[in-house]
């Protein structure tokens, strides 16, 4: 009998500590690099396909599917930067955002850095200049996996030279 009530109580203990590990582990990302909706910078009405398979935009080896592919899209964004001319202005700044099944767009995030990759504040004409055109690139294509239309991540990379935008990457 206590033998019964070790058991009974070893297995409710473990339930319940499993639970709150789970619980505890749900405040978290599924995966690193995650974009979460957060309702200061989201739309709210974004569509997703399925929230828990959002792929890299490389996993299916096509690259970035853009209409008219690289070159549409630097031509898109040269025409429309406004260089800050400003000799401190070096380095890169990345936006990574979704691009939903249907091609649309959300969830940007902006990441800057100085030319040896540690953390840098841009001049804001420039991250707000440059998150204004991305959120304006209608042109993404869905990307499809199996035969079927998934959501990804993409992002631009823009490398800067006393502010002016010397690349765009991928």
């Amino acid at each position: 009998m206590k033998l019964v009530a070790f058991l009974y109580l070893t297995i409710l203990l473990s339930t319940n500590s499993s639970c709150q590990i789970e619980n505890n582990l749900s405040k978290y990302s599924r995966f690193i690099g995650d974009i979460d909706f957060d309702g200061k910078y989201d739309k709210q009405n974004f569509y997703l396909c399925s929230e828990k398979e959002i792929v890299q935009y490389h996993n299916d080896g096509n690259g970035l599917e853009y209409k008219g592919e690289k070159f549409a899209l630097q031509a898109e964004i040269l025409s429309k930067f406004k260089s800050v001319l400003d000799t401190s202005q070096n380095g890169l700044i990345r936006i990574r955002f979704i691009v939903n099944c249907k091609g649309e767009t959300d969830r940007f995030r902006v990441i800057s850095m100085d030319e040896s990759y540690n953390e840098k504040q841009f001049n804001n004409k420039i991250t707000d200049q440059l998150l204004s055109i991305c959120k304006e690139l209608k042109a993404w294509m869905p990307k499809k996996m199996d035969g079927k239309e998934v959501d990804y991540y993409q992002y631009l990379i823009f490398k800067f030279k006393d502010g002016n935008l010397i690349e765009i990457l991928p």
